[in-house]
């Protein structure tokens, strides 16, 4: 089975505006509430988990290697075309939602740093007097 990153990404975003309106529909919001960061949480999540049951081929590996890299800016041009100045004019709120949602995500870099990394294989401590010869 192949799927290729453009392929792969459409779902996500497709996917992540979806959940973002139906999100701000049950909240009582009139836009997408957080569409762009789910549809990268799905590609890293879904990526990760094809990536563990072999489902992807190298070519495929590579295509979602590149959009998951090149995600990152398109999601920081996105969040630029907010208000800012609205935001910022409601009041503190926006400020101290915003200031917390950073610290919250630096805070949890080291702990998904250490869920990444792979367990150290188990040491063999038999004795050298005691291998078979």
């Amino acid at each position: 089975m192949i799927i290729y990153g453009v392929a792969f990404l459409a779902f996500c975003t497709l996917a992540g505006i979806f959940i973002g309106e139906l999100l701000g529909k049950l909240i009582g919001v009139p836009a997408n509430v957080g569409g762009v960061g789910i549809a990268m949480m799905l590609l890293i999540f879904l990526g990760s988990y094809l990536h563990k049951r072999g489902v992807l081929d190298a070519t495929s590996e590579k295509g979602v290697a590149f959009w998951s890299a090149i995600y990152i800016p398109i999601v920081v041009a996105m969040a630029a075309q907010q208000n800012v100045y609205g935001a910022l004019s409601g009041g503190p709120m926006a400020i101290i939602a915003g200031t917390l949602a950073v610290v919250v995500a630096f805070a949890l870099v080291p702990v998904l740093s250490r869920l990444g990394q792979k367990k150290p294989e188990a040491l063999d401590t038999t004795p050298l007097t005691k291998l078979p010869r």
